[in-house]
């Protein structure tokens, strides 16, 4: 009995699926990402004399500026209201870490209200070692 040999069949890779698939990921990540704008509050700090402290790592900062927006590192919070900075503060507080510091950053020309909303916020979440930063005055020479 004679065998008949098969023919050969060369085994062809589709290309138009795996572009399909590649063009829907990209697709994806790009509408699913989340696209973070860096907001930077200006600021004008009041003047004082003392010594340069060292910050901490794990610090908290809370940013003040004069119309009394709220930043908590770096990212400028929806309102001004106490809730929204309580929840931003746990968001970013380590719940192990039994004594983190609040460097609470105001406006020279912010309202006091706001800087003691920040204060009140911060013993709400239990954070209870607050520190209030102020710039050197600047030395004028005659």
């Amino acid at each position: 009995m004679a065998k008949r040999r098969r023919g050969r069949h060369e085994a062809n890779v589709e290309l138009t699926p795996l572009i399909d698939v590649v063009f829907l990921l990209l697709i994806f990540f790009m509408v699913s990402t989340t696209f973070i704008r860096e907001t930077q509050l200006q600021i004008n700090l009041p003047e004082s004399s003392g010594e340069l402290q060292e910050v901490e790592p794990g610090t908290i900062e809370i940013v003040i500026d004069r119309g009394g927006d709220y930043a908590v590192n770096d990212r400028l919070l929806v309102n001004s209201e106490k809730t929204t900075l309580v929840r931003a503060l746990r968001e970013v507080m380590d719940p192990e870490a039994s004594s983190t510091l609040v460097v609470i950053t105001a406006d020279a020309s912010a309202q006091h209200q706001s800087v003691v909303r920040a204060m009140d916020a911060a013993g709400t979440v239990g954070l209870t070692r607050v520190s209030i930063t102020t710039q050197q005055p600047e030395e004028t020479s005659e």
